[in-house]
C-alpha cells in the first residue's frame, strides 16, 4: 500500500503531439481522438467532467455523459431543474474535460451552454430504455428524496404509462457546449506535456498556439 499521495506518479511516454500534425479546426482533431478512444476499448469512453457555477461564481461539476458531437458543439442530457440546470440557467459558460488515461490523453473545452431544439431532445429521449425514460419522470434530479419514495414514484409512472407512450418530460432535455476555447493534452515523460491549444478569436477563428506544461 502506498502510504504518501506524494510518491504517486506516472511517468507518460506513449505519443507525441506537435503542432505540425494537428488538424487546423478543434472539432476535427476531437473526431480523431474520439476515434482512437474508441478504438481503444476505454470503458465509458464518452464519460466528462461537466463543470459549471452560479452567477456569483460558485463552482460546482460532476461527471456526465457526451451524446453527440459536430461544429456546432458537444451535447449532453440531463434533468433541466437539476443543480446544473439551475446554475447554467444563471450561467450559461461551462467547461468539460475528458480525461482517456489508456491514451495518456486530456482534453480541455470551454464555452457558452444552450439548449438544443426539443426536436433533438425527443428523438434521444425515445432511443432510451424504457427504465430511463420512467426515471426521467420518477426524479426529482437534486432534490432531498429518500430511496423509498423515489421507488414509489417510479412505480406509479410505471403504471402510469403501461398503456400509453411513454413522452419525454418538459424538464428533462438537451444541451449543447459551443466551444470558443479546446485544449489538447499528450502526457510526455518527465512531465514535459504537450498542450496544444485552440481559441477562437472575434472573426470566429481558431488560433493555435502550444502551451508550456
Amino acid at each position: 500500500m502506498r502510504n504518501n499521495i506524494a510518491d504517486i506518479r506516472k511517468d507518460y511516454k506513449l505519443q507525441t503531439l506537435l503542432e505540425d500534425n494537428v488538424h487546423q479546426d478543434p472539432n476535427e482533431q476531437f473526431s480523431v481522438w474520439w476515434n482512437e478512444a474508441l478504438a481503444s476499448s476505454i470503458e465509458e469512453v464518452n464519460a466528462m467532467t461537466l463543470a459549471t457555477a452560479t452567477r456569483g461564481g460558485q463552482v460546482s461539476a460532476r461527471i456526465v455523459l457526451l451524446k453527440g458531437f459536430d461544429k456546432n458543439g458537444f451535447v449532453f442530457f440531463t434533468n433541466y431543474n437539476s443543480h446544473k440546470g439551475t446554475e447554467l440557467d444563471e450561467n450559461p459558460n461551462a467547461a468539460l474535460v475528458f480525461f482517456w488515461r489508456e491514451l495518456e490523453r486530456q482534453v480541455r473545452i470551454e464555452g457558452v451552454v444552450e439548449k438544443i431544439s426539443e426536436a433533438e431532445s425527443d428523438a434521444y429521449y425515445h432511443s432510451r430504455p424504457e427504465g430511463s425514460r420512467i426515471g426521467a419522470w420518477a426524479s426529482p434530479q437534486s432534490q432531498i428524496m429518500s430511496r423509498a419514495e423515489l421507488e414509489e414514484k417510479f412505480e406509479a409512472f410505471r403504471l402510469q404509462f403501461s398503456e400509453a407512450p411513454i413522452s419525454r418530460p418538459p424538464h428533462w432535455g438537451g444541451y449543447r457546449v459551443k466551444a470558443h476555447r479546446v485544449e489538447f493534452w499528450q502526457g510526455r515523460p518527465s512531465r514535459l506535456h504537450d498542450r496544444i491549444l485552440y481559441e477562437k478569436d472575434f472573426q470566429g477563428n481558431w488560433k493555435i498556439e502550444r502551451l508550456a506544461p
